[in-house]
């Protein structure tokens, strides 16, 4: 006869640590957060952000970048808007539209290679 006492019950409830994500799923997903960020500003980041933040290194770089890059850029649209009553706010929205557009695509291209981004003109919120 045994003296082991039975292991405790376990909670269904209780959260487990994330998986990893494999380097293919973390490439199709840090792609999808930059191109997504063209179209959705900067939920498609946050979304990324919170959900596979644990699951590894490369996927997190890339979505803290995405995120710090948009909400950089709606802070200069909230910027162009208000200064449209100066004429100069139209050159600042168009500006920041052009530079989502091309900086999103190279972030994506740079994920696409397995290599790490930083945009050059984000501000770092989130690390």
């Amino acid at each position: 006869m045994s003296t082991t006492p039975p292991p405790p019950p376990q909670n269904p409830y209780a959260a487990s640590a994330p998986q990893p994500m494999n380097p293919g799923d973390e490439k199709t997903f840090s792609i999808l957060t930059h191109i997504l960020g063209i179209f959705f500003n900067f939920v498609p980041a946050l979304i990324a952000y919170i959900v596979f933040r644990d699951r590894g290194p490369f996927i997190r770089q890339h979505t803290a970048t995405a995120l710090n890059f948009q909400i950089t850029i709606l802070i200069a649209y909230a910027v162009g808007v208000i200064t449209t009553f100066l004429l100069i706010g139209f050159l600042i929205l168009i500006a920041t539209g052009i530079l989502t557009i091309v900086f999103s695509i190279i972030a994506a291209v740079a994920a696409n290679r397995g290599e790490y981004y930083t945009y050059p003109v984000a501000f770092k919120f989130v690390s």
